[in-house]
């Protein structure tokens, strides 16, 4: 008699701890999948309605309609997805706003951001990243200077060229492009 007795104790404290070792993993396993509260309870209450040692279906319940994916997961896969989406190119966002843009597009319709810069040969599409153009071969200007640094490098060159007379309004030379030949007045042909 004894021997049933305590025999029924060690189970019972057995049970006991088995159903309260399920809930806790449950608990902990939904927290680290959703971060939805009601779902969470809810999981937890599914696997506490049964008596101690007969939760083992609302564990099989737990288990078919748990999320598939911890949120750690979720988000390594996010980072994975966008990972790979840069290595395609991100050219297909505008840099500004982050918003999707399509490949052709000069300006950013949103923002006005300059996406892409034009080839001054054949008028094609550049990326800015690109040091020649692909299409005509011809090479991109260097990029601007700081205002510092030009005003210096122009002060440099106008200390050694020759200096220019400043063009007057009715002088019809000076507002000739450099390389062409003046011609007389009565030759000239309006443009």
């Amino acid at each position: 008699m004894e021997y049933a007795i305590l025999g029924g104790l060690v189970g019972g404290v057995w049970a006991l701890l088995l159903w309260l070792s399920i809930i806790v993993w449950v608990y902990r396993d939904v927290r680290e999948r959703t971060r939805d509260l009601g779902l969470q309870v809810l999981a937890v209450f599914v696997v506490m309605m049964f008596f101690p040692g007969f939760n083992i279906p609302g564990l099989a319940l737990y288990l078919m309609l748990r999320p598939r994916e911890s949120l750690e997961e979720a988000y390594a896969r996010s980072l994975e997805e966008e990972a790979l989406l840069r290595e395609i190119g991100d050219e297909g966002v505008c840099p500004s706003c982050r918003r999707f843009v399509e490949r052709g597009w000069k300006t950013c319709p949103f923002c006005q951001t300059q996406l892409k810069d034009v080839c001054r040969q054949c008028a094609q599409l550049l990326s800015f990243a690109w040091l020649a153009c692909p299409y005509c071969g011809t090479p991109r200007p260097a990029p601007a200077q700081n205002a510092p640094e030009r005003m210096e490098t122009d002060a440099a060159a106008q200390a050694g060229a020759p200096q220019r007379p400043p063009a007057r309004a009715g002088d019809g030379a000076a507002a000739q492009p450099a390389g062409e030949e003046t011609l007389p007045s009565s030759t000239r042909t309006p443009r």
